[in-house]
């Protein structure tokens, strides 16, 4: 079969061997498979990232010196099953799976490992026990961004935001773009989007953002107004404070420390936005801790590949709550999908190529280029070249 190759950082058309489905493993026929960043990442940092896997337990990541078949947002049709399934689908149905695949050695990461090759390919396996039908109605584009939707809706649900905080954006790439539709489908109220480009700007309108700014012509700290209340130096917490235990302490007997803690619980008290990096360039942690309001909350979801640093007592002055969120569990897919299905989610705006095998070098490229695309599919059946 054909399928694009990824060594030592160049991709190439070749002819591989087709795959066989082992115990618990289908074999499907690709129909679309999205291009991710961690593909891009993974072209040219796979070693590093291989390291880094290594370290925490997964030693078979991609290497540089191997040749992988990548891609890991796919949709397929079913050809056949291998032994110990339940065939529990026709042949014929359409699924999606979560991209990990069970070998005889272990689990394996889709399209991230020489263990379990990719849908940059005319076919390939999954496991029958992550795979799951598309419903009737979703295309497979649509359903081909199931995988990076997930990725946005465990980053959502682990910022734990309440609809009326303020969410703000950093970087509207495609999981930028994702954490927007997300945050939306949430429910959401002020959702705050900042890139560089005019073109990813306009792709976060399109995906619901209420607010979007150029941050070269405007802050995105202040761009939703200062009615939130959001305190941006120590002098105006101090300040509240004081003023707070004066008006409580004018009550005789109040238990003014129960009435504050009673507040806490309720969400009456101070908080910041809600900040999510989706840029992973190094220098970002260090530039949102610096200029988000006091007491905020920030969600780390791009993958900086390089070594970065940042101040930690500039965090600890502002309480800078930091969290860092990284793939997605089973039921986030499914739900992900679900909400693709009844159309909580349009993830229309984040397509905006297709290509065929042989376009996947020059659709990497393109994607280098910030304001001509956003997400690019792969369909194995399709000629074309470019997206």
């Amino acid at each position: 079969m054909k399928a694009v190759t990824c060594h030592e950082g160049r991709l190439a058309l070749e002819h591989v061997p087709d795959p066989v489905p082992g115990h618990g493993q289908v074999l499907i026929e690709v129909t679309r498979c999205g291009i991710c960043g961690s593909d891009l990442h993974a072209r040219t940092h796979s070693d590093l990232t291989a390291d880094g896997a290594a370290e925490i337990g997964y030693d078979a990541f991609m290497r540089s010196s191997q040749s992988v078949v990548m891609g890991h947002e796919f949709t397929g049709r079913i050809l056949s099953y291998g032994p110990g399934c339940r065939e529990a689908w026709p042949v014929g149905t359409r699924v999606v799976s979560l991209p990990v695949l069970e070998q005889e050695d272990g689990v394996h990461l889709t399209g991230l490992s020489v263990r379990a090759p990719g849908g940059f390919a005319e076919r390939m396996l999954v496991s029958e026990a992550l795979t799951i039908p598309i419903p009737d109605g979703v295309s497979d584009d649509r359903a081909a961004t199931t995988e990076p939707l997930a990725v946005a809706h465990h980053a959502v649900r682990r910022a734990e935001i309440g609809k009326r905080e303020v969410a703000i954006v950093i970087g509207c790439g495609p999981i930028g773009l994702a954490v927007i539709l997300m945050l939306k489908a949430a429910g959401v109220r002020t959702v705050v989007a900042s890139d560089l480009s005019a073109g990813r700007r306009a792709l976060a309108r399109a995906c619901g953002a209420d607010v979007v700014v150029d941050p070269r012509e405007q802050s995105p700290w202040t761009s939703y107004g200062e009615r939130r209340g959001h305190l941006r130096t120590a002098p105006s917490l101090m300040e509240l404070g004081l003023s707070t235990m004066k008006t409580l302490r004018r009550v005789p007997g109040l238990p003014w420390w129960r009435v504050m803690r009673a507040a806490e619980k309720v969400g009456a008290t101070p908080k910041g936005p809600v900040v999510f990096e989706c840029v992973g360039k190094p220098g970002m942690i260090e530039d949102l801790i610096s200029h988000a309001p006091l007491l905020s909350r920030i969600v780390v979801v791009g993958v900086c590949m390089e070594a970065d640093t940042f101040r930690p007592s500039m965090a600890i002055n502002k309480e800078i709550d930091l969290r860092f969120v990284f793939a997605y569990g089973p039921d986030e897919f499914y739900e992900t999908l679900r909400m693709i299905a009844d159309g909580t989610v349009d993830p229309t705006p984040l397509v905006t190529g297709t290509v065929g095998l042989a376009g996947i070098p020059s659709a990497f490229d393109a994607l280098g280029d910030p304001d001509r695309h956003a997400k690019i599919l792969v369909d194995p059946t399709s000629d074309a070249t470019a997206p």
